[in-house]
Parts: structure tokens; C-alpha cells; sequence
């Protein structure tokens, strides 16, 4: 895996925003955002996102604007470099992610390939 640094992945202004609201309507400032990296998908990997307050030993956490991001080191391989946004439109509203590493996303933009 490649060394870890403070640029490995990165939240878009409106995904630090997002969080921000969601910690303070949850009333948990020991809310994070998980991102993790699961089989599936029509592309081959999925992009899973919950809500945790607790970390493994080996997660890593980054940390921007006061808002935390937890990740486990084989996801991080996967998703190195990219950048994690939130998205509101008709369709709905979701965290995605930019990964500069898929070689191929699906459709709908929550699998991809390397």
C-alpha cells in the first residue's frame, strides 16, 4: 500500500458541510463517517458508507474542518487519492465518492473496478 498522508482521501467543502449537520442533529461529536469497500456490485467492488463513533486499532482516521473520516488500510489502498463529495438532486442524496483509481464505474456510480 502506499503511504498514508493527510491528502490520501479528501472531503469536498459540501461533504465536510454535510457532516457538520449531521453530527450536530445527532447531538454526537464522536460521529464519523466510514467508508469501506466491499465485493459486489456490477463493477466488482462496492463503496459502503456508515456512521460509527468507534474505531478499530486499524483504521485511520482524517480529519478536516473538525469533521472525521474513518478508513481501514485495505480500503484505503483502493480509494487513494480520491475524494469523497455529497450529492443532492431530484434523485436523492448520497455521499459519492472520486476515485482515481477505477478504471471502471457503473451507472450509477456506487461500484467500480480496478
Amino acid at each position: 500500500m502506499k503511504k498514508f498522508s493527510e491528502n490520501s482521501l479528501q472531503l469536498t467543502e459540501k461533504a465536510i458541510q454535510k457532516l457538520q449537520k449531521i453530527i450536530k442533529i445527532k447531538n454526537n461529536h464522536n460521529l464519523k463517517l466510514r467508508i469501506y469497500i466491499n465485493g459486489g456490485g456490477c463493477s466488482g467492488f462496492q463503496y459502503q458508507f456508515i456512521f460509527d463513533s468507534s474505531k478499530n486499532d486499524d483504521d485511520i482516521i482524517i480529519t478536516q474542518s473538525g469533521v472525521s473520516l474513518i478508513i481501514d488500510p485495505i480500503s484505503l489502498q483502493y480509494l487513494y487519492g480520491g475524494k469523497i463529495d455529497y450529492l443532492e438532486n431530484l434523485e436523492g442524496s448520497k455521499f459519492i465518492v472520486f476515485n482515481p483509481n477505477a478504471k471502471n464505474t457503473c451507472g450509477c456510480g456506487s461500484s467500480f473496478s480496478i
